[in-house]
Formats: structure tokens, C-alpha cells, sequence
């Protein structure tokens, strides 16, 4: 997972690159940034199920090699739009086949024998963190080889292929979680209905938390340091390296803390949401006065909301799924994040029609609107556990 949550990302601080050296506009940018959810979302829908049904080596085996194959492709695609959109297309379904057959297969090999919800809230964090760590690392190394190193359209991608070769090894070592008996008599389109996803408390609570998770993180990598790249003195695209990995970093940090909020009902929900509509706010006046350093700590705080938002929906969602639609539902889960992956491409669309600035605090509001949802309709549908529920 952290892998392939670096070959995800490392494309997010190359943004500034293309444009400096290939001429890309704002919205071949924000295209590129849109392949990649085509192909993920699929790939989340599908990947999910038929590893509830096949098991996890099988469908995160050749996902995580699809990571390689999608670097490759960035690589031999420096001066082609077209093969930098394939090789996005192919991250996208590496990533979205890993995420959810990823996160569930971490949670099942944390369970500890006897103690279920230790072994719940365990695999939530290592899953979260294991991505966000990958997310941080790949635009920060990336963009750090694109400022100063040579031929930085070719050279930047390196370390994620030095990266999967030590992981992949290590991959094909690790123990199948699924038993063999789960695909008797259901098949693959049975398990595309994810019943865990029609729960109250699903539709209340994780529904309108989960687009915030990658609306934040977008709008600070991908957004922030392009508008300030002209008051770094040459350096905007060390600066959208630097701005990726204090946002992610920042996301690992809150991460503990939001586990502990957990199980105070949805408090780590509502505070990750509190803290994007502060980190949206922080935004805005930082666009507005087109200060790096505002930047920084918007950046800080999104991240930070990014953090307990992840935690907060994957713990909801390991609660809530049934005894056989773990992965399903943590593909539903996924794919509603990365609705607000999108949010760069709203932004840029919508630039005729009001500045920025204006556009953050909407944005602001927006989540302002979830927040008020999560608080006063999360007491309403408390958790019941079922017996046999997805624990282990």
C-alpha cells in the first residue's frame, strides 16, 4: 500500500514541471489528475467484491505490478500528453484495485486473537498510515529530482521503481485472508451489491464525510502551490514537493489522535471536518494575498483534516460492513473520496465565474454543511453489532 500510494501521488507535485517545461496548461493538468480517477473508480468497484469472492494475493498480486507498469509509462511519456494519460489511467487502476482489497487485507492480518476491536481499529490505522506515508513520500522525492536533478521528466520517477522492487518481493510472501469456501455458489455480480452501504448510518455519517478526504488534500497539492509558484524564486516545484509532504505528514501525525476520538462515537469525524472548514478558510486568504508561507500552513491544517477524515470513515466502515462485503464496502467508501479528488477540475472550471478565493470559502461552506449532517445524525443510528460481523 505504501507503494502504490507513492506511485499515486508523485505525479501531484510534477504539475508545476510540466507546465515550466512542456508549456501544460491549468486544464491539461487537471485532466491528467481526472484520468486517473477513470480509471481508479472502476477499479474500486470491481477490485473490492472479487477479492471478497477470490481472495486479496489475487487481485493485489498484478495491481501492485500495474504500478510499476504505470510509472514506466510516465517515464517514456515525458514529451507525449497521450502516454502520460495512459500511464495515469494504469496508476488509477493499480490504486483503485489496492485500496480497497489493500485496506481490508491489512485490517484482517491485524486482528489479534480474541480481541476483534483492537484488531479493527489496528488495521484502520497501519492501512491509513501505510498510504499516507506512501501519498507523502512519492510528490516529495519526485519533486525534489524534477527541481535540481537531470532530465527531471524521466528522473523523478526512479525511486518509485526502486520502491516496488524492494516491496514486491515481500508482497507475494504474505498469507491469504480469505477462505477459499467464500466463492461457492455467489458470484461476482451477487457481490457488486454491497448491502452494508444502504445503513443509516453509513448514508449519515461516512456519506458526506468521504468526498472531504481528498478535497482537502487536492486543493492544497494541487491547487495552493501553483498559485504562489511565481514568489518561490525558481523553486515552485521543490515548493509543490514541499507543500505535498506537509500536507501528508500532517495527515499521519492527526492519525493516533483520530483513533482516540473514535470511540467517542463520530467526534473524529466532526473534528476532521471542523478542521478542513479552517483549513479551507486558511486557503482562501493565503490565494488571496498569494503568500508561500499561508500556503504552508494551510497545507498543514487540510492534511490534518485529510488525517482524522480517513481514519474516522475507515473505522466506520470496518464497523459497519458485513460478514462478506469488507472489501465492497471500503471500495464504496473509497470511491465517494475520491469524488472530492475531482474538486482542482470544479475550481478551474468555475475560475470565470468568481476568483479563488471566493471559490475556498464556498468550499468552506460546503464542508460547513457536511459537519452540521455528521453532528446531528450520527446520534440517531448508533452501531449495532451483528454476530459475524467483518471484524476478522
Amino acid at each position: 500500500m505504501f507503494g502504490v500510494g507513492w506511485g499515486a501521488n508523485q505525479f501531484a507535485s510534477m504539475l508545476v514541471a510540466y507546465h515550466r517545461y512542456l508549456g501544460f496548461t491549468i486544464r491539461i493538468n487537471e485532466a491528467l489528475l481526472v484520468v486517473y480517477a477513470l480509471g481508479l473508480m472502476p477499479a474500486l468497484l470491481l477490485g473490492g467484491p472479487a477479492s471478497d469472492r477470490w481472495g486479496r494475493r489475487t487481485v493485489v498480486r498484478p495491481a501492485a505490478v500495474l504500478s510499476l507498469v504505470a510509472t514506466l509509462m510516465l517515464m517514456d511519456g515525458a514529451h507525449s500528453v497521450l502516454l502520460l494519460g495512459g500511464g495515469r489511467f494504469v496508476a488509477g487502476v493499480a490504486s483503485g484495485a489496492v485500496l480497497a482489497a489493500g485496506t481490508a487485507w491489512v485490517k484482517e492480518l491485524s486482528v489479534p486473537p480474541f480481541d476483534l476491536a483492537a484488531g479493527e481499529q489496528t488495521g484502520a490505522r497501519r492501512a491509513a498510515i501505510a498510504l499516507t506515508a506512501g501519498f507523502g513520500m512519492g510528490p516529495v522525492i519526485a519533486s525534489l529530482i524534477a527541481q535540481w536533478g537531470p532530465a527531471p521528466l524521466v528522473m523523478a520517477y526512479l525511486p518509485h521503481l526502486a520502491v516496488m522492487v524492494l516491496v514486491l518481493p515481500g508482497l507475494w510472501r504474505v498469507p491469504e485472508t480469505v477462505r477459499r469456501d467464500n466463492d461457492s455458489g455467489v458470484g461476482l455480480t451477487a457481490r457488486l451489491r454491497v448491502p452494508s452501504a444502504g445503513h443509516p448510518r453509513f448514508l449519515s455519517v461516512v456519506v458526506p464525510l468521504a468526498p472531504w478526504v481528498f478535497a482537502a488534500t487536492n486543493v492544497s497539492i494541487a491547487v495552493l502551490p501553483s498559485v504562489v509558484s511565481n514568489r518561490t524564486h525558481g523553486l515552485g516545484i521543490a515548493f509543490a514537493g514541499l507543500v505535498a509532504g506537509v500536507t501528508l505528514a500532517a495527515g499521519v501525525v492527526v492519525q493516533p489522535l483520530a483513533r482516540r476520538l473514535d470511540e467517542q462515537g463520530a467526534r473524529g469525524a466532526s473534528v476532521g471536518l471542523a478542521v478542513v472548514v479552517l483549513g479551507m478558510m486558511v486557503a482562501s486568504l493565503a490565494v488571496h494575498l498569494k503568500s508561500p508561507a499561508l500556503v504552508l500552513v494551510a497545507a498543514t491544517t487540510l492534511g490534518a483534516g485529510y488525517g482524522f477524515c480517513l481514519v474516522a470513515g475507515l473505522l466506520e466502515v470496518q464497523r459497519l460492513a458485513g460478514p462478506d462485503d469488507l472489501a465492497g464496502l471500503t471500495a464504496v467508501f473509497y470511491v465517494l473520496t475520491y469524488a472530492g479528488f475531482c474538486t482542482p477540475v470544479v475550481l478551474a472550471e468555475l475560475d470565470h465565474l468568481a476568483s479563488y478565493p471566493v471559490l475556498l470559502l464556498y468550499l468552506a461552506g460546503l464542508a460547513l454543511i457536511s459537519l452540521v449532517i455528521v453532528a446531528t445524525q450520527s446520534p440517531r443510528f448508533p452501531i449495532t453489532r451483528r454476530p459475524g460481523a467483518s471484524l476478522g
